[in-house]
């Protein structure tokens, strides 16, 4: 095969990976075909140069199709709407038979996704076809072409647009290398480490543990308790939450690491974690525990990694990592129980804080500045907000748990004040009407019990426990006929309960020891 093609071949090539920067997709092993792409060119995405003497026009119909097939596949990977594929080709002499219409107008995909627009460069057109490929780069591809070029120079032309494309892609593959991982497997090992604590301790899912050990919990919070901030991010509720975290944190955990550096992790990490718990704090009144916030904020981080080098980031990670966060928004959204807040709060946070830091070795103090006054804002308001007593930041249920944790420690008086304020401004379900009783009746206050627990019985007709109280305080103020009949009522309400019937024959004894 002559030179002259081979040389402007490599030539072309040169041109478009040194001068205009496109990144090698693909080489053939002969090296005659290569792939190039820069998707942010609108005009070219990407462009297909072949060295190759053609022949018959129905094999250039077929490569033409071959091209878009190629094309489709690499518009998926990076996730385009539409590919442009400039389809090149090097021959000493075109086709001999009609060949022209399958050039004149681009190809278009059968989806209609990635149009094929191909130029044959031969000796005939050689001028004419690299001054339409420069004003297309809005440049010259003035290439010293007059007589048969030497193998010497065409192998350093080669070696210059293959050297340059191996540097620029180990560049860029050092972006993913500047830190080794640390901190993520320090972080894995403490939260299996509370993990094993909390079982020991009592449970991991059991309340009163999770608020012993720092899980969220807004009562406590508001009470100043601000550490709560924080330790949620390294507890975890049963078995299944501490495995999908851990695993989630293996992955995104040593990927941030790995592209932010250790230091910048470590913070990322726990600003995330931190907004996580601040924004569940805000939205969401329920207890609540996990790293979940901090690995939102993993991704967080990616993509403010995709905001600053979107080339790099829709080759490599892109695709996959907005699917798998669509596909956990979506469960956090759809699936009962999961804090979204959190998630959505971590998300923030680790974009936030990975936009004050920017990437290693890269400085954009403005922005950098800008990025931490807003992070500084949104928590000083979030903050502000959440303690000015306008957010719905306590349920009934919270105020159950907490009551429950002074009844446990017979701080009687603190869980009726407790359930009491509630009640000022919100309506007690029966279970807290219940509860507010046990505690009037360790006060001594019985008027108040029975009339709560009166209100217990005709909102929920078959609380057996609410009959078996009221027999106790008859039976305390000596009125058994009255006591006879709640405890009847809460033994045939739960029969079988020891406690129910020893009252009640102890209640019918005294009947009869009195008639």
């Amino acid at each position: 095969m002559a030179l002259l093609e081979e040389y402007l071949f490599w030539k072309t090539a040169e041109f478009l990976i040194v001068k205009k920067e496109y990144r090698v997709l693909q080489v053939s092993q002969d090296q005659g075909e290569l792939w190039l792409e820069k998707t942010e060119n609108k005009h070219s995405q990407v462009v297909r140069l072949l060295h190759y003497n053609l022949d018959w026009s129905n094999w250039l119909q077929r490569d033409i199709m071959m091209v878009a097939e190629n094309g489709e596949r690499i518009r998926r990977k990076f996730a385009k709407g539409e590919l442009k594929v400039l389809n090149l080709y090097f021959s000493a002499y075109p086709p001999v038979d009609d060949y022209n219409f399958h050039v004149a107008k681009p190809y278009l995909s059968e989806n209609g996704k990635v149009t094929v627009e191909s130029v044959i460069v031969e000796r005939s057109n050689a001028e004419e076809s690299l001054m339409m490929l420069g004003s297309r780069f809005d440049d010259q591809l003035n290439f010293d072409y007059a007589g048969e070029p030497s193998g010497e120079v065409i192998e350093t032309i080669k070696n210059n647009a293959l050297l340059r494309a191996v540097e620029r892609a180990k560049d860029e593959q050092s972006v993913f290398r500047y830190g080794k991982p640390f901190f993520t497997y320090i972080f894995i090992a403490i939260q299996i480490l509370m993990f094993l604590v909390l079982e020991a301790a009592g449970g991991s899912t059991d309340t009163s543990t999770l608020i012993k050990f720092g899980a969220k919990f807004n009562p406590l919070i508001l009470k100043g308790e601000w550490w709560r901030f924080f330790t949620p991010i390294f507890i975890h509720i049963g078995l299944l939450h501490l495995f999908m975290n851990t695993l989630a944190l293996y992955y995104l955990g040593t990927m941030v690491e790995r592209l932010y550096g250790n230091f910048r992790f470590l913070i990322i990490y726990i600003v995330a974690g931190f907004s996580g718990v601040l924004a569940s704090f805000i939205y969401s009144p329920n207890l609540s525990a996990g790293a979940s916030g901090a690995i939102f904020g993993c991704f967080g981080a990616l993509l403010y990694f995709g905001v600053a080098r979107p080339r790099l980031f829709w080759r490599t990670l892109g695709l996959n990592i907005l699917v798998v966060l669509g596909i956990n928004l979506a469960f956090g959204f759809t699936i009962p129980g999961i804090d979204n807040a959190g998630h959505i709060g971590g998300l923030f946070g680790g974009f936030i804080s990975a936009g004050i830091f920017h990437l290693p070795k890269k400085r954009r103090p403005l922005l950098q500045s800008a990025f931490l006054a807003v992070a500084v804002a949104v928590i000083f308001f979030s903050l502000q907000y959440g303690f000015s007593g306008k957010a719905d930041l306590i349920d009934e249920r919270s105020v159950l748990v907490l009551a429950q944790q002074h009844i446990k420690a017979e701080e009687y008086q603190q869980a009726n004040d407790l359930l009491s304020e509630y009640g000022e401004s919100e309506e007690l379900s029966s279970e807290s009407l219940f509860m507010l009783s046990f505690t009037e009746i360790k006060l001594g206050r019985l008027e108040d019990a029975k009339k709560h627990l009166l209100k217990v019985i005709d909102m929920e007709p078959e609380f057996h426990e609410a009959y078996y109280n009221l027999a106790l305080i008859y039976f305390d103020e000596k009125n058994l006929e009255l006591a006879r009949i709640y405890a009847k009522k809460a033994v045939e309400l739960n029969p079988g309960k020891e406690s129910y019937e020893k009252t009640l024959e102890q209640i019918n004894y005294y009947l009869e020891e009195a008639a």
